[in-house]
């Protein structure tokens, strides 16, 4: 999504909840620890799906689904994302109806805090903005270098 991981945040597949290992509450969460699962135990056959929350607070939940099982191409770097629209949200914008008051205030030069809003996000705000180069560049950069493998599966 492109935010900066700075909130809590949990999967849930299969009745069962993963989040990360030290959450800084005590254990007042109870989940799994993600770091010991990857996401092919978690949605192994087409159509399976996860959910997925970020930022307890202002609430973003996503679906995740397996729409399709590609067989392995050693040309294509893993992960790679091949399709996607509109603009990730900025973090600590408020959720659904945050970000949406957000479009519409920057929407608006004459709009009381479109100064401000514009100053909190460092410029312009485009929704519609979607780029697939940049968002593979960072899945390579985030990702450790790969060997090819015949075997491996993905």
């Amino acid at each position: 999504m492109g935010w900066m991981n700075g909130h809590l945040h949990q999967f849930t597949a299969h009745g069962t909840s993963y989040g990360p290992h030290d959450d800084g509450l005590g254990g007042e969460l109870e989940y799994e620890n993600e770091a010991r699962y990857r996401l092919s135990q978690l949605l192994s056959t087409e159509k399976d799906s996860l959910k997925y929350e970020y930022d307890f607070g202002d609430g973003w939940d996503h679906k995740i689904t397996l729409e399709k099982i590609l067989p392995h191409d050693d040309s294509v770097p893993v992960p790679c994302c091949i399709k996607g629209k509109r603009a990730c949200p900025p973090e600590d914008c408020g959720g659904v109806w945050g970000y949406e008051s957000l479009i519409e205030i920057m929407g608006d030069p004459a709009h009381p805090e479109h100064h401000d809003m514009l100053e909190w996000l460092g410029g312009e705000l485009d929704p519609e903005a979607f780029d697939l180069d940049e968002i593979n560049n960072a899945l390579k950069a985030f990702c450790p270098k790969q060997t090819p493998s015949k075997t491996t599966s993905h």
